[in-house]
C-alpha cells in the first residue's frame, strides 16, 4: 500500500497538473469506486467543474473543487492515478476524469480496495477513517515532546502503533520498520518500555526516513507508480524491508521475518533489541 512519501509524491504531481484542469467529462467503469455519493451524482456535481486545490492528510488525497466540493481518493493496496492523453486506454480503469485540453486523469485498480469520495468542503466526518487521523509526523508542530506525550501509556507493540493511522497519519508497513532498525528498536517491544533516548531516536529517524523517501518519490515495492506511471527509487535504499534471509548491513547478521499484527515484518536479531 503507498504510504505518505508515495502519497506526497502523487500530491506533488497532482498540484502541477491537476490545478486549474475543468472537468469536460467522467466516466465511472466500475461503480465500487466511488464511495459517496450516488454514481450519477458523482458525474452531476464533478462535470464542468475546475481543480483549485491539491492537499494530502496521511495516506488520503484531498482534491478541492470551486465548487466547494472536495474529491477525496484513497489509493489503499494496488490503486494508481494516472496522468495520460484523452482516449488512452489502461489496464484495471475504474474512473476516468477527462478534461478540456484533451488530457485526463485514470484511477485504475486491480484488487479493486481503493475509493473516491465527493464530499462538500471539510466535512471530513462523511469518512471516519480521514476524520479521525492522527498527527502528521513531517508537521513542525510535531514536536519530540508530543511524540513522547503521544507514547505515553500505550500497550502493545510499537510497530503495530506506528502503523496505526489514529495514532499517527501516512506510516504503514514500510517505513514503520525501516525506522525502527534505524532506532535500534525491536518492532515487538511495547511503547511504554521505550527510554527517553530511544522515544528521540525513533522521533528524529521517523521524520529522517520519510522526507528522503520523499526525494527518491517513492519506494515502488508493489503496485506504486507516480502520476507518470513511473516508479519511485527509494527501494534501493531500503535496508531491512524484504530483506530475509540477508546479512544485515550494519552488522552481517542474518536478517529475520516475523508476523506483527499479521505483517511480515523485518527485522535484525542483533541490532534490535
Amino acid at each position: 500500500m503507498p504510504e505518505m512519501p508515495e502519497v506526497e509524491t502523487i500530491k506533488r504531481d497532482l498540484e502541477k497538473k491537476m490545478k486549474g484542469k475543468k472537468i469536460e467529462r467522467v466516466i465511472i467503469k466500475n461503480e465500487k469506486s466511488v464511495k459517496l455519493p450516488s454514481s450519477t451524482e458523482f458525474i452531476r456535481r464533478m462535470e464542468g467543474k475546475v481543480f483549485t486545490s491539491v492537499e494530502r492528510k496521511g495516506k488520503f488525497l484531498l482534491l478541492g473543487l470551486d465548487s466547494e466540493d472536495s474529491l477525496i481518493i484513497h489509493l489503499k493496496l494496488t490503486g494508481r492515478l494516472i496522468y495520460s492523453k484523452k482516449g488512452e486506454e489502461l489496464d484495471y480503469t475504474r474512473v476516468v476524469f477527462i478534461f478540456q485540453d484533451h488530457t485526463q486523469l485514470n484511477f485504475t485498480d486491480v484488487r479493486g480496495f481503493g475509493g473516491m469520495w465527493l464530499i462538500p468542503d471539510r466535512e471530513f466526518q462523511r469518512i471516519p477513517a480521514l476524520d479521525n487521523l492522527g498527527p502528521e509526523p513531517l508537521e513542525e508542530d510535531f514536536t519530540v515532546a508530543k511524540f513522547r506525550e503521544l507514547l505515553k501509556g500505550k500497550k502493545g507493540k510499537i510497530k503495530s502503533l506506528l502503523m496505526d493511522q489514529e495514532f499517527m497519519a501516512g506510516i504503514g508497513n514500510i517505513y514503520s520498520q525501516e525506522a525502527l532498525f534505524l532506532s535500534q528498536i525491536h518492532p515487538e517491544r511495547s511503547p511504554s518500555s521505550l527510554a527517553d533516548g530511544e522515544v528521540e531516536k525513533l522521533y528524529k529517524n521517523l521524520r529522517q526516513i520519510l522526507k528522503k523517501a520523499i526525494s527518491y518519490r517513492g519506494s515502488s515495492v508493489d503496485a506504486y507508480v507516480d502520476l507518470e506511471g513511473k516508479k519511485g527509487s527509494f527501494k534501493s535504499q531500503l535496508e531491512v524491508y524484504g530483506r530475509e534471509g540477508k546479512p544485515c548491513f550494519k552488522c552481517g547478521t542474518t536478517l529475520k521475518r516475523i508476523e506483527v499484527s499479521g505483517r511480515g515484518t523485518y527485522f535484525c536479531p542483533n541490532c534490535q533489541s
